[in-house]
C-alpha cells in the first residue's frame, strides 16, 4: 500500500510540474539576423543614389510615423536596392565616443520586445522562406507555453555587440539591461519561478555575458537553466570570409561586394572573429600567395583586406571581451549540429579579396567550426561547480537546429527536464 501511495504521489507531482500554469517561464534570445528591425529616415539621411532617395517597398510600406521594416526587406534581392539597404544598415565607430552608432539620418528600433512575434518570421508576408523560430515556438506551445504569459522573446539590434570592461557599448548594454528586466518580470509574474533561457547562435554570447555580469545570488534566484543552440563561443572562420570578400549568407541574387562594407561595419561581426586561444596561433585560416593568417594575425588581416578602421575597436574592445567566457554557475546545455561541411581554411589564388576564395572544409554545423561549438567543454573542464551538458546532433546545420524534428525533440526534452519534479528529491 505504501508503494502505491508513493507512486501516486510522484504521479501527482509530475502532473503538477507539467501543467501549463506551473511551467518555468522561458525566454528566447535570437541569433544574428534572427529578428526584425525597423528604421526611419530623417533629414540627416543623405542617399548615395536616386534609388535610395525615397523609401519604396510595396510589401513592407512605412507607417504614418515613417517607420518601415529594415530587416528583413525583400528589396535587398534587387541590385539597385541592395546598396540602399546596405547604407541604411551601416554602423560607424566613433573614436571620440569609443562606441558605435547608426548611419547619419537613420533611426532604428526593435519591434515587439518581450514577445515572440518578431522571432517567428523575418517577413510575415513571406512566411515559408523567412520562418525563423516559428517551429520552436510551436513546439513549446504544444507543451503548454503561452506567448506573453510563460513564453517571451528578447529581440535586439544584432548589428551591435558588447565591449570589454572600461569601454562604452550603449546599445548592447541597454539590451542586457532590458533582458535582465524581462527575466525578473517573467519570474515575478510566474510566482517567482526562475527562468529558462534558450538562445540561438550570437544570442548565446549575449546571454552568457548577462549571467557573468550579474552576481551569483541573482543568477541563482532568476535563472533555472541556460540552453544554448549553435553558439559560436569562439567565433568562426566564416566570419573572416565575410570581412574579406562579403557574404550573401545564402540569400539569392545578392552580390557579396555590395554588402561587404555594411558587414564589416557590424560590431557583432567583429565579435565573431576566430578566438586566438581556441583556434590556436599556428593553424592557417586564410592563405594568399603573399601571406598566411591564423587567428592571432587578425590585426594584419584587417589591414590587408583594406579595413584598417576595424583594428582599434578589435584590439581594444573585442579581443579582451572574447576571453570572457567564464562559467556562470547555472546549469548550461549546449545543443549543436555536427558533421556538416564548415569553412576551415580560405585560399585566395591572387592577392585579391574581391574574389571569392577556394574553401577547405572541416567539421561543424555549416557556419560555426567544431572547436568553437565545443569551446566550453575545454574552458570549463576544471569548474567543479558548473553543470555542462553537450548534445551533438549529426547532420543538423546552424539554422536547421530550430526546425529539425530530432533537434526540436532534444530542446523540448531539456525544457521538460527543467520543469520536472524529478530534478528534486522526493521524500
Amino acid at each position: 500500500m505504501g508503494i502505491n501511495l508513493a507512486l501516486v504521489s510522484v504521479a501527482v507531482m509530475l502532473y503538477t510540474c507539467h501543467a501549463g500554469s506551473n511551467l518555468h517561464p522561458l525566454i528566447l534570445i535570437p541569433g544574428n539576423g534572427g529578428n526584425q528591425l525597423e528604421a526611419r529616415l530623417t533629414a540627416g539621411y543623405k542617399p548615395s543614389s536616386l534609388y535610395c532617395y525615397k523609401r519604396w517597398n510595396p510589401v513592407a510600406p512605412q507607417n504614418k510615423e515613417g517607420w518601415f521594416r529594415l530587416w528583413f526587406d525583400p528589396s535587398v534581392l534587387l541590385a539597385p536596392f541592395t546598396k540602399c539597404f546596405a547604407e541604411r544598415m551601416m554602423l560607424y565607430y566613433d573614436s571620440d565616443l569609443d562606441d558605435y552608432r547608426n548611419a547619419p539620418g537613420v533611426e532604428t528600433r526593435v519591434p515587439h520586445f518581450g514577445s515572440t512575434q518578431s522571432l517567428l518570421y523575418l517577413d510575415s508576408n513571406l512566411k515559408h522562406i523567412t520562418a525563423y523560430m516559428e517551429p520552436l515556438v510551436e513546439s513549446l506551445e504544444q507543451i503548454g507555453y503561452v506567448n506573453g504569459e510563460t513564453l517571451f522573446g528578447a529581440p535586439y539590434d544584432f548589428r551591435y555587440g558588447l565591449a570589454a570592461e572600461g569601454h562604452p557599448s550603449h546599445v548592447g548594454s541597454k539590451f542586457l539591461q532590458d533582458l535582465k528586466d524581462l527575466i525578473e518580470k517573467a519570474s515575478t509574474s510566474n510566482g517567482g519561478k526562475p527562468v529558462i533561457l534558450i538562445s540561438h547562435s550570437l544570442g548565446g554570447l549575449f546571454a552568457l555575458q548577462l549571467l557573468n555580469r550579474n552576481p551569483p545570488s541573482w543568477r541563482k534566484k532568476f535563472v533555472k537553466h541556460f540552453v544554448a543552440l549553435s553558439a559560436p563561443w569562439g567565433g568562426t572562420v566564416d566570419e573572416m570570409l565575410t570581412f574579406a570578400s562579403g557574404n550573401t549568407l545564402g540569400v539569392p541574387l545578392v552580390e557579396p561586394l555590395l554588402v561587404r562594407e555594411e558587414q564589416r561595419s557590424s560590431e557583432s561581426n567583429l565579435w565573431l572573429m576566430p578566438n586566438p586561444k581556441l583556434f590556436g596561433r599556428e593553424k592557417p585560416l586564410v592563405v594568399t600567395p603573399n601571406a598566411t593568417y591564423s587567428a592571432s594575425d587578425m590585426v594584419q588581416f584587417l589591414n590587408d583586406i583594406g579595413f584598417p578602421q576595424g583594428v582599434h575597436p578589435y584590439k581594444s574592445r573585442i579581443l579582451p571581451l572574447a576571453d570572457k567566457l567564464g562559467a556562470p554557475g547555472v546549469p548550461v546545455t549546449c545543443i549543436i549540429g555536427s558533421g556538416v561541411r564548415t569553412a576551415e581554411t580560405l585560399f585566395y589564388e591572387k592577392n585579391d579579396f574581391d574574389e571569392q576564395p577556394d574553401i577547405v572544409y572541416g567539421d561543424g554545423d555549416g557556419t560555426v567550426n567544431m572547436v568553437s561549438l565545443l569551446a566550453l567543454e575545454s574552458l570549463w573542464s576544471e569548474e567543479k561547480n558548473q553543470t555542462l551538458k553537450v548534445i551533438r546532433i549529426p547532420g543538423v546545420s546552424h539554422t536547421s537546429i530550430l526546425k529539425n524534428d530530432v533537434a526540436l525533440d532534444q530542446i523540448i526534452a531539456e525544457v521538460s527536464g527543467s520543469n520536472s519534479c524529478l530534478e528534486y528529491s522526493v521524500v
